[in-house]
């Protein structure tokens, strides 16, 4: 499995970015992708998850604000990122898991300014 995300930039704070993460090589009939962060203190944190079948879950901070998605093939995740603040200020990452093991993008690069 192989991860590919992309979409980081630097926004003002109130605007929108939206990342996404394509897979490559997928075989499990039941995964959860998902992003990750690691901010400027180095704290790593979960942002939302969402498996194959659609389920979601979101860190109580991005709520509201942020939202996950899969393409219909389910290669792909996305993260539209709305009403951007500075705490939000990190790396990305996307994540993928089969239930056997956990597999790793690169990270992207969001700065949010104020």
């Amino acid at each position: 499995v192989q991860l590919q995300a992309s979409g980081g930039g630097l926004v003002q704070a109130g605007g929108s970015l939206r990342l996404s993460c394509t897979a490559s090589e997928l075989s499990s009939s039941s995964d959860v992708m998902g992003w990750f962060r690691q901010g400027p203190e180095k704290q790593f944190e979960l942002v939302a998850t969402i498996t194959k079948g659609g389920s979601t879950d979101y860190r109580d901070s991005v709520k509201g604000r942020f939202t996950i998605s899969r393409d219909s093939a389910k290669t792909a995740v996305y993260l539209q990122m709305n009403l951007l603040i500075p705490e939000d200020t990190a790396v990305y990452f996307c994540r993928y898991w089969d239930y056997r093991r956990y597999y790793w993008g690169q990270g992207t690069l969001v700065t949010v300014s104020s």
